[in-house]
């Protein structure tokens, strides 16, 4: 469990497969309160050691090549903001779509959008990520995710909520 806004919620690692419905709903908030951490050491032990993903056109292996990643990610995305939302899931596997926010180093804004599909292990660890993602470059005026730094609180609309 993590304490988020005064509030436990669980770790991305405590909730395992098979998943239902309420799993696997909580099981995406969790990996998005993690990811909005922007803690590449606490995200990428979500990850089994030998974990493999396809990121857009790059392939990493290994949770030290996902912690590498991800700390590279987040150097170059300042002011990230992600959403996710449960888009399918049967027995160990999870289908997302998301969308997320950042400036990037020359001081223009984005808007990122993308689908996942995960594979957990028996622990729940993620073994296997292959993400899909178009970035579109938005004016900071046309932002929609304007939280403070970390999760999204519980009442900030979800993309459910949202018009893309």
């Amino acid at each position: 469990m993590i304490e988020t806004q005064d509030v436990m919620q669980p770790s991305p690692t405590d909730i395992k497969p098979p998943f239902n419905r309420e799993t696997a709903a909580a099981k995406v908030r969790a990996a998005e309160n993690a990811w909005n951490s922007r803690d590449p050491d606490k995200v990428s032990l979500a990850y089994s050691v030998n974990s493999q993903w396809r990121n857009r056109d790059q392939f990493v292996t290994g949770r030290k090549a996902i912690r590498e990643f991800l700390a590279d990610k987040w150097n170059n995305e300042s002011e990230y903001r992600l959403v996710k939302q449960l888009w399918a899931f049967e027995g160990n596997r999870i289908a997302v779509r998301f969308q997320y926010e950042y400036c990037n180093i020359e001081g223009q804004w984005f808007r990122a959008y993308g689908n996942e599909n995960w594979e957990f292990d028996d622990d729940g660890l993620m073994r296997r990520r292959e993400a899909s993602i178009n970035d579109y470059a938005i004016d900071e005026s046309k932002r929609k995710f304007h939280w403070a730094l970390g999760p999204r609180p519980t009442d900030s609309p979800g993309l459910g909520e949202t018009v893309i």
